[in-house]
């Protein structure tokens, strides 16, 4: 097991950095650094993690959990959205404490098996200062083979009752989000996320709106317009993207629908080399 051979700390952070959020009763999120950081379950019961934040963020992301759910009680599971560096940064050492199985789609595997490396991200590509960083953000593969394990062929969500994940593409290839449709709350990882991502300002204030996927790591921008325009459909209620804060509601709903239906002119960069 062996974090990617890149692995560093990324001097990138936002004015929710180290907040958590109760989201609901069964539903809270971390924001650890720019990046959420999402915990499943009631404090007093079983547990999952959904994705594990920055690199060399381990302990912080113990803390916390031990602070909600208390002390040697690890989670049943973790859940990946999919294998960027900032979505899987301290899995390692998560894993090194919890020792606890790790579920993702099966498209990811290369990137989480040491097989084979996500493409460089796109430093040249429209957007703002966090996308001209982008060259200097982890790329390389990860292994942690012996924990890995493919989500259900059948939709539904390790440890997890009443969810269910739903393939969505673009942003990497083996991208899931999750989705339950009794409160209809979705963890839409990547695929879109309420917080303009390559725009340093924004990501430090954490303005909320509702934005493509972040421009300087989606290659498969088809790809990434049909994964938006299939979660529009599901009509979300409340929505916890891999960046930025919590949405709901009538913004929400108008957003979303705003970037479904316009996603070439507000998502899609006029330059980049994966357009």
């Amino acid at each position: 097991m062996k974090q990617s051979s890149d692995s560093k700390s990324i001097p990138m952070t936002s004015f929710s950095s180290g907040h958590g959020h109760e989201v609901l009763p069964d539903v809270y999120y971390y924001t650890n650094q720019i990046v959420n950081v999402i915990m499943l379950g009631f404090p007093d019961r079983d547990w999952v993690l959904v994705d594990c934040g920055m690199p060399g963020c381990g302990d912080e992301l113990i803390e916390v959990a031990e602070q909600r759910f208390g002390i040697n009680h690890p989670p049943k599971a973790i859940l990946l959205t999919h294998g960027h560096f900032d979505h899987v940064g301290s899995i390692v050492s998560l894993l090194e404490k919890w020792q606890v199985p790790v579920y993702a789609h099966e498209f990811e595997f290369p990137y989480l098996t040491n097989k084979k490396a996500y493409p460089e991200p796109d430093a040249s590509v429209e957007g703002g200062l966090l996308a001209k960083l982008s060259g200097l953000y982890p790329h390389e593969p990860i292994d942690i083979s012996e924990f890995l394990i493919r989500l259900p062929a059948d939709g539904s969500v390790p440890e997890a009752i009443g969810w269910h994940w739903i393939h969505a593409p673009g942003h990497s290839p083996g991208q899931v989000v999750f989705f339950r449709i009794t409160d209809r709350i979705l963890l839409s990882a990547d695929a879109f996320i309420t917080v303009r991502q390559d725009s340093f300002y924004k990501v430090l204030v954490q303005k909320k709106e509702v934005n493509g996927p972040p421009r300087y790591l989606t290659t498969d921008w088809i790809a990434a317009e049909e994964t938006v325009k299939k979660l529009r459909d599901l009509r979300p209620a409340t929505v916890i993207s891999g960046h930025g804060q919590v949405m709901k509601g009538a913004q929400l709903r108008l957003e979303l629908k705003k970037l479904a239906e316009n996603f070439k002119a507000l998502a899609v960069p006029e330059h980049s080399k994966f357009v």
